[in-house]
């Protein structure tokens, strides 16, 4: 790969970078809102429970038993506080893991191969991308399908390769059904559809959306550079040309696409790999 080629990839990582930039933030804002809620609950319950101690406490000097009722009580204190506490750990995890898949874009040296959980690496970009998209427009809504096998296994792949190659097909997919919905109202039903399977030694990603489509003029030049759908300003015309090199130059696999105007598009990807 030539000089050229490798600025290229550069500038458009830090453009994905730099989209995912605010639904990251919005992503991880989430799980975090949860532990801080769940965290000031629990303050307020162990108050609750530490007045309730003290009814026991008084109940005992005088020479007297608890009361059922104060008894069931702290029972139910202890119990809400438990949940909580499963719901800040739940929640911690969820940020932990979005920071986890962040990392994936500049994980592993360059063209290096590590074992990957490809149902995980589809749904992290997916959803990232996804909130990218809401940070932007806030009106912005989709169904989302996702339909892994349970006993797909750790498959050796380049990660970051495969990440950003998702993470671009995603980026263009809601942009396109955002840009449907835009134009036909309320009677448009916004829907994105992800699928993998493993089979003999190659792993097969389809990634479909119901938006506007692209005309055959786009279609015949979608993986070369400078290529863009969008509005000046809004695409750097580099994604798929990109995401065509990494595929099919990086990965070994190739990416193909079916596409009409006023009804979708979908991308497959098919990469051959080893279990691990």
């Amino acid at each position: 790969m030539n000089n050229h080629d490798d600025q290229l990839r550069e500038l458009q990582k830090m453009a994905s970078l730099g989209l995912l930039s605010a639904g990251i933030a919005h992503e991880i804002q989430n799980p975090l809102n949860f532990v801080i809620n769940f965290g000031k609950m629990s303050s307020r319950l162990i108050a609750d429970m530490q007045g309730v101690m003290g009814e026991v406490q008084d109940a005992i000097t005088n020479g007297e038993m608890p009361s059922a009722d104060v008894i069931d009580e702290l029972f139910d204190l202890s119990s809400d506080i438990q949940t909580n506490i499963s719901k800040i750990n739940e929640h911690g995890q969820r940020a932990i893991s979005i920071i986890q898949g962040i990392l994936l874009l500049s994980r592993g040296k360059e063209g290096e191969k590590l074992p990957t959980d490809v149902p995980h690496i589809l749904h992290e970009y997916l959803w990232l991308s996804f909130h990218s998209m809401r940070a932007q427009d806030k009106t912005f809504n989709v169904s989302i399908v996702e339909d892994y096998p349970d006993t797909m296994p750790s498959l050796m792949l380049v990660t970051q390769d495969l990440s950003r190659s998702v993470l671009n097909i995603a980026n263009n997919a809601f942009y396109a059904v955002n840009l449907r919905s835009k134009s036909e109202g309320a009677d448009y039903h916004p829907q994105m559809t992800v699928k993998a399977s493993y089979v003999r030694g190659r792993l097969s990603i389809e990634i479909t959306d119901n938006g506007c489509g692209m005309p055959p003029a786009v279609q015949q030049k979608l993986f070369h550079q400078t290529v863009t759908t969008k509005p000046l300003g809004q695409g750097t015309g580099l994604g798929m040309s990109i995401t065509h090199n990494l595929v099919v130059n990086h990965l070994g696999g190739s990416i193909s696409f079916e596409s009409k105007e006023g009804v979708g598009t979908t991308f497959k990807i098919e990469i051959p790999c080893e279990k691990c």
